[in-house]
């Protein structure tokens, strides 16, 4: 299973950790687990793109960590996004992601 832990600063995401594997299928073929990395890819570039300064994370097997340095509106957006589309595949997939 994946989880997907938030923390909020006041009214802003400032860190996110994304750990496990879906386990939806095999290795390749897993449609969930590929979703959630192409999200959290998708977001951290976007972020990078805007402003390189304003974003930590690392990576490992099974391990993302995201931390925001600091906010402004677009970077706010992005990092909603992110969780909202996380929050549409966990009301799909269940039994394989968990938001906390």
């Amino acid at each position: 299973m994946i989880t997907i832990e938030v923390k909020k600063k006041e009214d802003f995401i400032n860190f996110v950790k994304i750990k496990g594997h879906a386990d939806y299928a095999d290795e390749g073929f897993d449609i969930v687990c590929a979703s959630v990395s192409s999200i959290a890819t998708t977001t951290v570039n976007a972020i990078i793109r805007l402003d390189s300064e304003a974003i930590v994370y690392s990576e490992d097997d099974g391990l993302l960590e995201i931390g925001i340095l600091y906010y402004n509106d677009v970077i706010n957006i992005l990092m909603e996004n992110m969780i909202s589309l996380f929050k549409e595949l966990e009301k799909k997939y269940k039994d394989y992601i968990k938001i906390r």
